[in-house]
């Protein structure tokens, strides 16, 4: 079954997206990992399937490189809105609201969550600075913008560090459904940041990361509101307030669409 795809990415954070709104894919985790396989598939961070919503204008189903689901992604939410003119987006993670701010997309991803069960944690800690330790990374702020997050400050990013211990991080018994790793630092321009994602490694970019490390800066006084961060691929503007859902601007950029035979893949 040929089906079109277009391919996008934000701030280098790169996907696949399908739109099963009038024809529905069966979408399942070894075709998510084919689709994103860059040598024997099209190439993605992660596979984004569209379909109907009687919540918002359309749902967005999100699957990692390795074919594991994920509840919300803030680069794919940029570049669905850019694609398809959407003002909300259903997600497991949450509605989504966006909206073209110039040549940039502005979404709003809700509000964070700090509660232990909602990262969620095997068992009690305390959110704000979690009482473990990975080698030299310690006491990470833990919080849920629409999927979990840990959050390190540190003086100086190393990002060979980051994909050493990432995995380490990234599956540790503590974090029952695995979690991303944000390892950040701050300067004069903004924060500096780079991210382990769950289920895909180290990206050029993370919306949801840079969502989550700007509010842990916000929260912790390192930053103020809104505050730039500064990936690998490019820079977000995150602004929050207690109280308020987050707000992320950035760009979404489309590549090119093309045609793909699902079944071959399957």
């Amino acid at each position: 079954m040929t089906r079109q795809f277009h391919k996008m990415h934000g701030l280098g954070n790169d996907f696949v997206i399908l739109d099963g709104r009038v024809e529905p894919i069966a979408m399942t985790e070894a075709l998510a990992k084919a689709l994103s396989d860059r040598q024997t598939g099209i190439g993605c961070d992660q596979l984004i399937l569209l379909g109907p919503s009687d919540r918002a204008a359309m749902r967005m189903d999100i699957w990692n490189a390795d074919g594991s689901p994920a509840e919300a992604c803030g680069n794919a939410s940029r570049c669905v809105i850019t694609l398809t003119g959407a003002a909300s987006i259903e997600t497991a993670g949450g509605i989504l609201q966006g909206s073209a701010e110039g040549e940039e997309i502005e979404v709003a991803i809700g509000e964070p969550r700090f509660e232990w069960n909602a990262i969620p944690l095997a068992y009690p800690m305390d959110t704000a600075a979690l009482p473990m330790a990975w080698e030299e990374l310690s006491r990470p702020m833990a919080l849920n913008v629409g999927n979990s997050h840990l959050v390190f400050f540190v003086d100086a990013v190393d990002e060979e560090r980051v994909r050493a211990i990432g995995p380490a991080i990234e599956q540790d018994p503590a974090f029952p459904d695995r979690i991303n790793v944000n390892v950040a630092s701050t300067g004069a321009d903004g924060i500096t940041l780079r991210t382990w994602e769950r289920g895909a490694g180290l990206t050029l970019a993370c919306g949801t990361g840079a969502c989550a490390t700007g509010v842990a800066a916000i929260v912790q006084r390192k930053a103020t509101s809104p505050v730039k961060v500064l990936m690998k691929g490019g820079g977000l503007t995150i602004a929050w307030a207690p109280g308020e859902p987050i707000r992320m601007r950035g760009p979404a950029t489309h590549v090119f669409t093309g045609e793909i035979d699902l079944e071959a893949l399957g």
